[in-house]
Order: structure tokens, then sequence, then C-alpha cells
């Protein structure tokens, strides 16, 4: 019943014309500010996807690192029980530390990365690999997969038709010697195989080589290693994994999940997506100005129809519920609207790339979409509820106003 009346009130014609149009512009501007919501946090979440993917290639599912310290002892019985878990696809031990790389006259400080034979099945480096060829050599002759960027930093040549660049590495020992600082440093020399390319942030800091070499230079035990990279298996939790992984580690090493290997950056995009969604839910705020005069308008209006309806024995909450329910239908109106008209746009962004990237430097050229149900029903509530509250004030009124017939 109030349904009915909220809607013959919506389409019929006013004695005022602007009462119309006020509410016209109400359902108008709630479309605009829902469609905009939409079309942002889509937007974000193809980006965010985007990254994610690319951090994929690079972080592994779970890292082991030493709870104090840079390093830490991993025993074969401890690397054999890891194997034995179930949830665990494959596990790479890795010895990393900060380098300097130099090329004739060229030189950058660089992450040096060394990994084993089974690096290549946790992580998606090989196949980022674009010029050469994966391959990280042995411990005494090691090769070099370096980052693009650092291959434009030093002039790195991985092309077989020419004679291959002899690398000088510069690595801090494990040991320091307080009588001779110049030797708690190392020096060798490697080749490079290969360049990624993955992301800007990896390209231009990481280099792989094997972990034997990386070793050797630093001065590290047989069973001394900076941590370990595990893949898990398909449809793994990953938090139930690394609470598995920690208990049988013990307390002297630290599991993280992708995600905590990266909390700033998954932090920041998030920040950044629900600033921008506040940002656009003051035009739902704005449009709520609109509903209330309009309401209003519609209540000095229908004077006459209130003091009817309260002869016939309606009470005050009918009333009021009439006109909550006129304000909920500018809402759900506009909602509708601007979501269809949001969904279509994602749809044509998807299947024709309309919106391009300027400058073409960046991985895709056009702007990435991902349509998340939950998004579409934040939306929708949120609209919903700032239209219910806005509808309060002139549906209260509307009850409390004095019955007179004449």
């Amino acid at each position: 019943m109030y349904l009915t009346f909220a809607w013959r009130y919506f389409k019929a014609k006013k004695s005022t014309n602007a009462i119309n149009i006020i509410a016209w512009v109400t359902v108008g501007v709630i479309a605009f500010a829902t469609c905009c919501q939409v079309l942002v946090l889509s937007v974000f979440n193809g980006f965010e996807g985007l990254v994610k993917s690319l951090y994929t290639s690079f972080y592994t599912d779970l890292k082991v690192i030493p709870a104090k310290g840079k390093t830490c002892i991993l025993s074969a019985k401890q690397i054999s029980a890891l194997h034995g878990i179930g949830f665990i696809d494959n596990l790479s031990l890795v010895a990393e530390e900060k380098a300097l790389l130099k090329n004739h006259d060229a030189q950058t400080v660089i992450y040096l990365k060394g990994v084993d034979d089974n690096y290549d099945r946790v992580s998606g480096v090989a196949a980022k690999t674009v010029k050469g060829v994966y391959n990280t050599g042995t411990t005494e002759n090691p090769l070099l997969v370096a980052g693009a960027g650092i291959q434009n930093a030093v002039g790195i040549n991985v092309d077989t038709a020419l004679p291959p660049d002899m690398l000088t590495i510069i690595l801090p020992k494990q040991s320091v010697s307080a009588e001779d600082p110049l030797q708690s440093m190392s020096e060798g020399n490697v080749q490079a195989s290969g360049i990624f390319t993955i992301q800007q942030d990896f390209d231009n800091t990481y280099a792989l080589t094997n972990t034997g070499f990386v070793k050797q230079q630093m001065g590290l035990g047989a069973d001394e290693y900076s941590g370990i990279e595990i893949k898990l298996r398909e449809r793994t939790d990953e938090k139930k994994a690394k609470v598995e992984v920690q208990k049988l580690l013990g307390a002297d090493y630290s599991v993280e999940t992708r995600y905590e290997q990266n909390t700033g950056l998954y932090t920041t995009m998030r920040l950044e997506k629900w600033a921008i969604y506040g940002v656009l839910t003051l035009i739902l705020i704005l449009a709520a100005f609109n509903m209330v005069s309009a309401l209003t308008m519609l209540v000095l209006e229908k004077r006459k129809d209130i003091n009817v309806l309260k002869s016939m024995g309606s009470r005050a909450a009918s009333i009021q519920k009439i006109f909550l329910t006129e304000g909920l239908l500018l809402g759900v109106i506009g909602t509708v609207s601007g979501i269809l008209l949001a969904l279509l746009l994602c749809w044509l962004q998807v299947s024709f790339k309309l919106v391009k990237i300027e400058g073409g430097s960046f991985l895709v050229d056009y702007f990435p979409v991902k349509i998340i149900i939950t998004d579409l029903l934040l939306v929708a509530f949120t609209a919903t509820t700032i239209a219910f509250l806005a509808a309060w004030l002139p549906a209260r009124k509307a009850a409390r106003q004095v019955f007179e017939l004449r």
C-alpha cells in the first residue's frame, strides 16, 4: 500500500513543476554518484588484480625467514619434514644479500638472490625471462638472470652473437674482521644468461644466481640460508598453511604469507580505493539535500491528501511510512539506474577497450576493470541508506501535520 501511494506521488503531475524537476534531479544525482562509485571501484579492482598478478610472479605463497638476524640454519631433517606436508607443492632454499654489480666502468647496487634448482617451480621469474635464457649456473660457473632495469643501468649483454660480459659482484661476508675491513668483502665474477621483466620495482632491484655461489661468497655454512620460499597447492588456505609451517619450524623462524610480504603495497591500494569511495559518497550526501527539498515540497503539496487519510483513520506512523517509501523509491530508482549504467560502461570497456592509458609505457594500454558483487551491494546499501535518512525528516514532518479538514 505504501509503495502504491509513493509511486503515484512520484509520477503524478504536481501543481508546482519545480517539485518534479527537483525529484528528477535527485534521481539523476544519485544515479551519477552510484555509477561513479561502481566505475571507480571496478577500475581499482582491475589495477589491484593486475598488480597482484605481477607480484605473484616474484613473491611466493609463503616465505620462511629468520626471526632474528639475516640468516638461519635449516637442517636436512627440517627440509624433509616440509616436503612431507601435503599442502606444500614445492619449496626453494634462497640466500640473498645486497651487493654491488660492476660491468666495466658502470656499477649499481642490487639485491642478489641465490636460488636452487627448484626456484623456477615456486616462482614465475623463469616465465618472465624475455631475453636470453633462465639459467643460474653452478657454484663454479655462476650465471646471472637480472632485471631489465639492472641491464639498462650497467649495460648487460645477453646476445649470444656477441662476446659475453664478465660481471663483477662484490658481497659482504658473514664474518666481519675488525682488524682488516677489506677482508669483510668478497669479489666474484659471473656471466649474464638472461633478463627478466616483471615490474619496475623488481626489474631495477633484483638479480638471480645460484645459491652455492652466494653462500660461498658470503661465507655461509652448509645448512645456512636466508630463508625458504614455498609454493602451496591450489585452493590451499594460506593462513592455515602458515600456522602449520610455523608450528613445524618453531619460534626461531618467521613465516609470512604473500600479503605479509607486501603489506605496504596492499594496504596502500586498499586505502586509496576506500578514500575515493568516501569522496564519492559525499556526492550522495549532496543528493540527499535535494531529496529533503523535494520531499518537503511534496509534503506541502499533499497537505489535503494527508488530512483526508487521517480523517479515514490513518495513523501518523502510516503517513510517515508513505513519505519514507517515497524517499526510498527515489533512492532505489537512482541507485538501480546508476549501477546498470556502470555495468554497461564496464562491459564496453572490457569488450572494446574504450578508455586508453596515455603514454604507452604501462603493461596494458587501457584501464582494466573488474566487477566484484560485494562492491555493488555496498554501493546499493550506501545509496539506499542515505536516501532513507534524507527522507526521515520530511516524513516525520508529514506525520506530525495538524489534522485540519475543511
